[in-house]
């Protein structure tokens, strides 16, 4: 029960708004920032906003969802959507290789797609040489970094992004979308069981 589109993403409307807007008007910026509680939908967007991106029917905030870039970018299998840990990969030669992958034309459509998550553990090194890319981005290329925490990204590659900052999901909002997802798979519950689960 990710989300798939815009429409399903819980509680985040203005966030989903403004992308929509930028999508359908080819009104786009490089690099974009998504910071916020854990939880609270920021790789799912990055992932719905890459698969809009790739989208063959054309790019809009409402991708087909049926086309070969949608069905891979849903399996996580594009080779034009690219994503990075960086609670992992945090090293400056990990991204190295990812500023490697940035010289290379995307194999179809206008856009490369970089997510990289939990940003903000990247070492001062990758810091640095990030920032040199993102100064000087390749026309092709869109990178999307999340984070839990903005406060430890240095200035520099902040000044250089749109920042979307998440909201907490309210608990109503949370517990509508457990009775959702319980009345989908037929599972009886108790609300007041709902409403400890949300909080």
């Amino acid at each position: 029960y990710r989300p798939k589109k815009f429409d399903d993403l819980v509680g985040q409307e203005t966030i989903s708004q403004t992308l929509s807007l930028a999508l359908d008007s080819d009104r786009l910026s490089h690099a974009y920032l998504f910071s916020g509680l854990r939880g609270s939908g920021k790789t799912s967007t990055a992932r719905i906003f890459a698969k809009a991106l790739r989208c063959e029917q054309g790019m809009n905030h409402e991708p087909c969802g049926v086309c070969q870039n949608c069905i891979l970018a849903l399996q996580s299998r594009h080779i034009d959507i690219v994503e990075m840990d960086a609670a992992s990969s945090r090293k400056i030669d990990d991204i190295r290789d990812l500023i490697e992958q940035t010289k290379y034309k995307p194999a179809s459509s206008r856009f490369k797609i970089f997510i990289i998550d939990e940003v903000h553990m990247l070492s001062q090194q990758a810091f640095n040489a990030f920032l040199k890319t993102l100064e000087e981005p390749p026309k092709h290329a869109i990178f999307i970094l999340a984070t839990t925490e903005k406060h430890k990204i240095i200035p520099t590659i902040l000044s250089r992004c749109q920042i979307f900052d998440f909201a907490r999901i309210k608990v109503p909002q949370m517990v509508k979308h457990l009775q959702d997802i319980a009345e989908r798979e037929q599972v009886q519950y108790e609300e007041e069981a709902l409403n400890i689960i949300a909080q």
